[in-house]
């Protein structure tokens, strides 16, 4: 008997050593998101526009500046052609095409079921912050995302599909074009929150610190996201996430030896954290990106060696050489 009983406590050690502390039991946070489409509205009141615009002002009166100041750059209503220039954006046969589109590709009750719960993790983490409301709109290829510090604007026609022939025709590269889909849309918002939330206040940062900053905001990612995979987190193909994981070592080392960790040069850390479609340092099988990547794995070795971290006061937290220092962080044996 008693072995069977020091069997059952061992396995629930063990089980509980290798538990993801990020996932989480959200199913009682309270949460009410409601996605309002403004593409709907617009394209709805195409043929009585000038009747609808009023009503459809006051009910997206948040967005709708934002929609058409800097999405579709028409202007206000303080421009006398406002309403013809809107009028001409929802003729456009283009745009009347990539409504259709959108309509195909997006069930938008999943898309709000995917959303409420990436904001039912962020209730749990962060239980005094807004929750923002949630807008769709079509822009016409112009920002995929608007926010402001109470709302999120999502450009659905950037999200049509990678194999959506008018990215082709725009001459969008094919490593932007390989994350303009559905699945990336989820991700993309929490990204740009957390980014909006918290953002970046260095004037001359070393290197480090934006990979370590670029980590803390993936890291938020992976706490409202915990069963999303990392290529759609960090948006690498499955062959890029494989040769980061097989080269980590060889990364931080060039880094290191090169002298580039503390550098403050411009370019350096653009090469590193941009996206591009490979980091020019490194083979052409790499992804752009590699330095958020190696920021990426050091916060969650610093995450995993002090466990008494929140996720709240690692967001707080500005002294990027600090998480280095005590993270533990070894190349190779940091990452999920």
């Amino acid at each position: 008997m008693n072995r069977v009983i020091w069997a059952f406590v061992l396995a629930t050690l063990l089980f509980s050593c290798h538990q993801d502390p990020l996932k989480v039991d959200v199913s009682d946070i309270d949460v009410h998101l409601q996605l309002k489409s403004l593409d709907d509205a617009l394209f709805g009141a195409r043929d009585r526009l000038p009747e609808e615009l009023s009503s459809i002002e006051a009910e997206f009166a948040n967005l709708l500046p934002l929609f058409t100041y800097q999405m579709i750059r028409i202007g206000g209503p303080e421009n006398p052609d406002y309403t013809a220039h809107l009028q001409s954006f929802l003729d456009d046969s283009l745009l009347l095409e990539l409504k259709e589109k959108v309509d195909q590709t997006f069930h938008k009750e999943r898309l709000e079921r995917e959303l409420t719960d990436a904001f039912r993790h962020y209730r749990y983490y962060f239980p005094e912050r807004l929750i923002p409301e949630v807008y769709t709109c079509v822009s016409g290829f112009n920002q995929s995302l608007v926010l402001t510090d109470s709302l999120i604007g999502i450009s659905l026609d950037k999200y049509i599909g990678t194999d959506c022939e008018y990215y082709t025709q725009l001459g969008l590269p094919r490593y932007k074009i390989r994350n303009m889909h559905p699945e990336k849309v989820v991700p993309d918002v929490m990204y740009a929150w957390g980014l909006s939330e918290w953002p970046f206040e260095e004037i001359a940062p070393h290197l480090i610190d934006r990979m370590i900053y670029e980590g803390k905001l993936l890291y938020f990612v992976d706490a409202m996201l915990p069963d999303v995979a990392d290529t759609l987190k960090i948006g690498f193909t499955n062959k890029q996430l494989e040769f980061c994981r097989a080269r980590e070592d060889a990364m931080w080392t060039y880094l290191a030896e090169n002298k580039l960790l503390f550098s403050t040069e411009r370019m350096d850390v653009k090469r590193y954290i941009d996206d591009a479609p490979y980091t020019s340092s490194f083979t052409a099988d790499s992804p752009g990106r590699t330095g958020a990547w190696l920021g990426w794995q050091i916060v969650r070795s610093y995450m995993k060696k002090n466990p008494e971290t929140t996720l709240k006061e690692l967001m707080a937290e500005t002294h990027y050489q600090g998480i280095l220092n005590r993270s533990g962080y070894q190349p190779g044996r940091s990452g999920k």
